[in-house]
């Protein structure tokens, strides 16, 4: 019996531990770090401060934790099978990257987290944005070093990986109606899929003709 209530006791602050986190990631990637207080976060989440206390030990700590989930969350499904083809791994990643660059729900938190704090840096999550974005660069350097067919020195993987990405923020840099305008018709899946379609064989043929110049851009 003891048991059992120590189980439930346990679960149910998994689940606070949850709703807060959760509430935090709504109100921190909307208000930003300074202007969302613990208290709206409380509120949001159905749970008291010391639960705050308790699980994520003061605000700023609760912001990081949010931080680290967002990016999570964000970044989780870029990457597919890396047994397909180079070409598919670089279309998936694409793909999703817009995705969730356009996302209005969770998986958009990171990106709004992001935006905050190019506008207000708080200072609080540098190491924690490192150690989030790390293994996925490395991820993304090993697709483009297999189109290229060896490794040409991290200056030009980070050259060819900041070219990639900034394709796909399009998303961001231009608002739908925008879009709209500039491609005729709305961002639907189909256009998305399109355009995935069209900055992966765009890239394709930028790494290539990178790999065929030698290891350095001139």
């Amino acid at each position: 019996m003891v048991q059992e209530r120590s189980m439930v006791k346990r679960e149910d602050g998994k689940e606070t531990r949850k709703r807060v986190l959760r509430a935090a990631c709504d109100l921190f990637s909307d208000k930003g770090f300074r202007k969302a207080t613990i208290a709206q976060i409380c509120l949001k989440a159905g749970a008291n401060q010391a639960s705050v206390n308790y699980y994520f030990r003061d605000k700023a700590g609760l912001y990081i934790e949010c931080w680290k989930y967002a990016a999570e969350r964000f970044g989780e499904d870029l990457f597919t099978d890396s047994g397909c083809a180079p070409r598919d791994q670089l279309w998936h990643y694409i793909y999703t990257l817009m995705k969730n660059l356009s996302d209005k729900g969770e998986k958009g938190h990171f990106i709004r987290f992001y935006m905050m704090e190019l506008v207000s840096p708080t200072g609080l999550v540098q190491d924690a944005w490192y150690d989030t974005i790390q293994p996925r660069r490395r991820a993304l350097h090993r697709i483009i070093c297999k189109i290229m067919g060896r490794n040409p020195g991290e200056e030009i993987l980070t050259f060819c990986e900041l070219s990639i990405a900034s394709q796909c923020r399009t998303m961001l840099s231009l608002t739908p109606n925008d879009i709209e305008y500039f491609l005729g018709r709305h961002m639907d899946e189909a256009m998305i899929n399109r355009l995935a379609d069209h900055i992966t064989d765009f890239s394709l043929s930028g790494i290539q003709g990178v790999a065929n110049t030698g290891s350095k851009i001139t």
